[in-house]
């Protein structure tokens, strides 16, 4: 199990640590009285969604010896207001134009299986699209 630290800082920040000893810091959006000058909770979530995505893709591609260098992800977190949750993670994956045609779709069911988006509730709408433009 991983382990990790969150200090309450006041002004609606928070100081976490990982059991590593990394840490980050996060602050609540303007529009609940933070000053949005770190990612903030929710932003975590959609982050970790486009690093989940990426990494669970380059681990299959690393397997079979196929380089992703260079893929990047964007993603979009917006809000819903009751209950106040995170209701849309919209998700472009870009990968290598050099991919083969027959191995997309298999990037794909991979990209779909990665832990985050696997734990995200049904509610949640996290569509992911696959551009393969680099």
């Amino acid at each position: 199990m991983v382990e990790i630290e969150a200090r309450y800082d006041g002004n609606k920040k928070c100081s976490l640590t990982h059991q590593d000893g990394t840490t980050l810091k996060t602050d609540a959006p303007k529009d609940i009285g933070g000053e949005a000058s770190a990612f903030s909770p929710t932003d975590l979530v959609a982050a970790a969604l486009a690093s989940c995505v990426l990494t669970t893709i380059a681990m299959y591609a690393e397997r079979h010896d196929l380089d992703l260098t260079g893929a990047r992800a964007h993603v979009g977190k917006a809000m819903t207001v009751s209950p106040r949750r995170i209701g849309h993670l919209p998700l472009s994956v870009h990968l290598p134009a050099s991919v083969a045609e027959e191995i997309r779709p298999v990037l794909e069911r991979v990209a779909h299986s990665c832990p985050v988006h696997a734990s995200l509730h049904p509610d949640v709408d996290a569509p992911i699209e696959f551009l393969y433009d680099l």
